[in-house]
């Protein structure tokens, strides 16, 4: 009896046994069978795109100073009258006038030219009636005139004030250069010469050994020398004194070096 109850214990175990690795096969194969996969470990590696700024990145600023040899004035007239046809006609002369006398000081045609001309009512609040009421027109001719000899400006000055009376109107003056090449080409120069410095000296305090540029953008800029004009209206004929000063031509390169 012992030894059959044995045998029969013995055969459930090994029943058990194969029903158990029937179980794990069927549940590798739905695995499988999904496509599903657990991976052991993940890698990933990180490497820097095209866009990424890599060497050394400086910027380099190169300044020189010019004296400027052309002046541009702001002026023109203006009219006001109780009809548009009134004030259109005084302006006009007023403006032939003063565009008479910069050709005859030297301004030539191609360096005169019209920046602004307008025609609004002139307005007025009537407490009476509690209403905006119109009063008159005024007429506006503004141009630009390139002076192309600064010595002369200031007699240009007066002669277009005389010309206009008081319905001349002078906005302001500036200076600039009729040909800056030169004084970009010395601003870059220095420019280039500052960002090596400075790439350079970046390369030696790292340990490492510069490369060649791989990029260069370049940005200038005028700063002019600030200039008040003198009230013409006094000192009677003493002619209006100008004075250009000095021009800073300022440069600015970015340059990208390669590490070798």
């Amino acid at each position: 009896m012992k030894k059959g109850l044995l045998l029969v214990l013995g055969l459930v175990l090994v029943v058990s046994l194969l029903l158990i690795g029937c179980e794990s096969q069927e549940g590798t194969s739905s695995t499988e069978a999904q496509g599903i996969t657990v991976p052991q470990s993940v890698n990933v590696a990180l490497t820097g795109s095209s866009s990424q700024q890599t060497g050394i990145w400086v910027s380099g600023t190169g300044e020189v100073t010019a004296t400027p040899d052309v002046a541009i004035l702001t002026l023109g007239v203006e009219a006001q009258e109780t009809t548009v046809k009134a004030a259109q006609s005084e302006a006009s002369s007023a403006m032939n006038a003063v565009v008479a006398a910069l050709k005859s000081n030297g301004v030539a045609d191609k360096d005169i030219q019209t920046q602004w001309y307008s025609i609004s009512p002139v307005t007025k609040w009537d407490d009476k009636t509690n209403e905006q009421i119109t009063t008159g027109y005024s007429v506006t001719n503004m141009v630009t005139a390139k002076i192309r000899d600064i010595s002369k400006a200031g007699t240009i000055i007066d002669a277009v004030t005389d010309a206009g009376g008081n319905l001349t109107r002078i906005n302001g003056i500036s200076f600039t250069m009729n040909d800056p090449t030169a004084y970009n080409n010395q601003a870059r120069e220095k420019a280039m010469q500052d960002a090596n410095a400075k790439a350079e000296q970046m390369a030696t305090l790292a340990g490492i050994t510069l490369g060649k540029p791989t990029y260069i953008s370049e940005s200038s800029s005028y700063i002019p020398t600030p200039y008040y004009l003198k009230d013409y209206a006094e000192g009677g004929s003493a002619s209006t004194p100008i004075s250009p000063g000095e021009l800073d031509i300022t440069l600015t390169v970015q340059v990208g070096y390669a590490i070798e």
